[in-house]
């Protein structure tokens, strides 16, 4: 995978990057190594600089090198990302008159961007983010896939007496810039307590950057940049229909996202996702590797169980990674300190770990399961409550608080403790969380039509609020490896099949408390004849760590931290030190943004050794 950094001068196309910008885009570039440690490259020309950091995936000769040039030397693309139906696009635009030089999906993107214009990210199947830029017109496209796999974030500054737009691949990229402010944006630190999230919409953890959502592209007129346009995805694709049956749309997906010209494995967890995922790879990669992450504690170790089952079954080469306390309180601090965000769920790490150890034995590109159940129904508990509202209403297609329905059934901190968790200057900034019960209401809403089921708005909900954060967690535990994470899933056409199907196709409530509801229904049959009846019929699990028991290491950090007083009220300090396994749901979110604040706010970011003594005795 690949990483993007830039500088756009805004209102001055005749100025080019001077020797300081150049120093700057180099640093932010440079930040972002983890995400390309092969290539490195630097455009500047009247409208600013643009960099980018090269993983190897596809066309290992120096032909794919980053930013790419159209042949005339207009056009600049920079591209994190994958194209899964590159042969198409390539002969539609060979049959047109287009004459490529290189086998890399870069230049097939390049390309139709340049025929098509925007029109082109509607032809697109794959993940990607990208800025494109047209240096007649001065013309800049920033876009985001649909599914929210791949980042890019944003902010526009002044400098140096110019306004700039940065943009870059993460925020920690963007901080390396002299002019970004830091300070942090309130709303989303408490949006954050609640749903895990680091982003609120377009908002993130520092009030001077934004991201782009999933499916939005973003059009910037550098010389009148007043006259930026916005558009999504999602908004111009609502109504397609399925080319294929289910079990053919995902298997072409899995075959999609096995091409590589580097060597690739599979995370196997031996659930259903992953088990699907992996067998269908395994049947056109006789040699394929798998490699499955978890604890050795009693109640978390079902992953190893039931993931070296399907291996040896499917005959791959297999591999464990232990994730230990220690490891995890080495950890935490660890990412915190490269990710310039507080980390999403604790899986984050067990997912690093065995990034780690497969890319230590030479694979750079792995496949995963992240998707399928916000696309057909997997999350059991969750179904279940959005089941029950939907047949408590009086009119089940008018649901105006099905937005925060969502809210409070899955807070980490419900809103009515947040008055007594954050500290009264920061939730009197938060405006009682008016930005994020209005956004959870908004995007409710929005995803809602009168032909639409209701418990199928409910599952949308899921798609477009949980998916991303999996796909971030994805993205930040695999980059920060040096490890591509595909998810074949987590693909347009894939959710186009799984959005066509009716309601009792994917979910059904359970008739009385004797029985389990059914999950993922056309899923599982749609596989039963290619995995063993175990693995069709398991729960939900996902590399699990018990890491509520896991949180006792960082009270002190609590307790002596100015950020954690900064935050926090000493009340809720003072709860979550002296009982941090009781109060998980609290420890989790408050160290996670300690942590934050030191590494980015502060800029003391706290050792990642400092309390591996107290894990070990804990």
């Amino acid at each position: 995978m690949c990483g993007i950094a830039a500088l756009l001068n805004l209102n001055q196309p005749a100025r080019a990057a001077d020797h300081g910008d150049h120093t700057i885009i180099n640093r932010m570039r440079d930040r972002l190594t983890h995400r390309g440690p092969d290539d490195a490259g630097t455009w500047s020309g009247q409208w600013g600089s643009i960099a980018h950091r090269r993983l190897i995936v596809i066309d290992p000769t120096p032909a794919g090198h980053q930013p790419m040039r159209s042949p005339d030397g207009r056009y600049i693309l920079a591209y994190n990302g994958e194209l899964y139906n590159d042969h198409d696009l390539r002969s539609e635009l060979a049959s047109s008159g287009v004459q490529f030089r290189t086998c890399c999906d870069t230049e097939t993107l390049l390309h139709a961007l340049i025929t098509w214009g925007d029109a082109a990210l509607d032809r697109i199947r794959g993940m990607y983010a990208l800025l494109f830029l047209d240096t007649q017109t001065g013309r800049a496209l920033l876009a985001r896939d649909p599914m929210g796999i791949k980042p890019l974030y944003h902010a526009t500054i002044t400098h140096d007496g110019r306004n700039q737009l940065a943009v870059a691949s993460e925020m920690t990229a963007l901080l390396e810039h002299p002019s970004i402010d830091r300070d942090p944006d309130p709303i989303t630190l408490s949006a954050y307590l609640s749903s895990l999230r680091a982003t609120l919409g377009s908002r993130t953890m520092f009030q001077s950057i934004r991201t782009l959502e999933p499916g939005d592209r973003i059009t910037v007129d550098l010389a009148n940049p007043e006259q930026t346009k916005h558009a999504n995805w999602w908004d111009t694709n609502r109504d397609r229909t399925p080319t294929q049956g289910l079990a053919q749309t995902i298997e072409d997906s899995v075959h999609r996202h096995l091409r590589s010209d580097v060597p690739m494995c599979a995370l196997l967890s031996g659930g259903l996702d992953s088990a699907i995922t992996t067998t269908i790879a395994r049947s056109a990669l006789p040699e394929l590797n798998t490699y499955c992450a978890g604890a050795r504690s009693e109640g978390f170790d079902d992953d190893f169980t039931h993931a070296a089952q399907l291996a040896r079954q499917l005959g791959t080469n297999h591999h464990e990674v232990d994730v230990t306390q220690s490891i995890f309180t080495q950890r935490l601090p660890e990412l915190i300190n490269r990710m310039g965000n507080p980390m999403s769920t604790p899986n984050t790490i067990a997912i690093h770990e065995v990034a780690l150890a497969l890319r230590a034995r030479g694979h750079i590109v792995t496949i995963s399961g992240e998707g399928a159940d916000e696309l057909f129904g997997g999350y059991a508990p969750i179904m279940q409550q959005c089941a029950r509202r939907v047949a408590s209403l009086a009119d089940p297609n008018h649901d105006p608080q099905g937005g925060l329905f969502h809210l409070q059934a899955n807070a980490w901190v419900s809103h009515e403790l947040k008055p007594a968790i954050l500290a009264p200057n920061i939730y009197a900034h938060t405006e009682d969380d008016r930005h994020l019960r209005e956004y959870y209401m908004h995007v409710f809403d929005h995803l809602h039509t009168p032909a639409t089921p209701a418990l199928q708005t409910h599952l949308r909900f899921q798609r477009r609020m949980n998916l991303p954060n999996l796909l971030e967690r994805l993205d930040v535990a695999t980059m920060l490896a040096g490890v591509e994470g595909r998810t074949p899933f987590a693909d347009t056409e894939v959710a186009i099949c799984a959005e066509a199907l009716p309601m009792d196709r994917k979910f059904i409530d359970a008739p009385d408390e004797l029985h389990e509801p059914r999950t993922k229904i056309a899923l599982r049959e749609a596989f039963a004849h290619q995995l063993p009846a175990e693995i069709v019929n398991r729960p939900k699990a996902s590399f699990p760590l018990p890491f509520q028991h896991w949180m006792s290491p960082f009270t002190q950090l609590l307790t002596d931290s100015p950020i954690a007083r900064a935050f926090f009220t000493d009340e809720a300090i003072s709860l979550v030190a002296s009982q941090p396994t009781n109060y998980w749901h609290l420890a989790w979110p408050m160290t996670n943004l300690t942590l934050w604040g030191h590494a980015w706010l502060l800029a003391e970011p706290v050792d990642p050794h400092q309390y591996l003594g107290a894990a070990a005795c804990s």
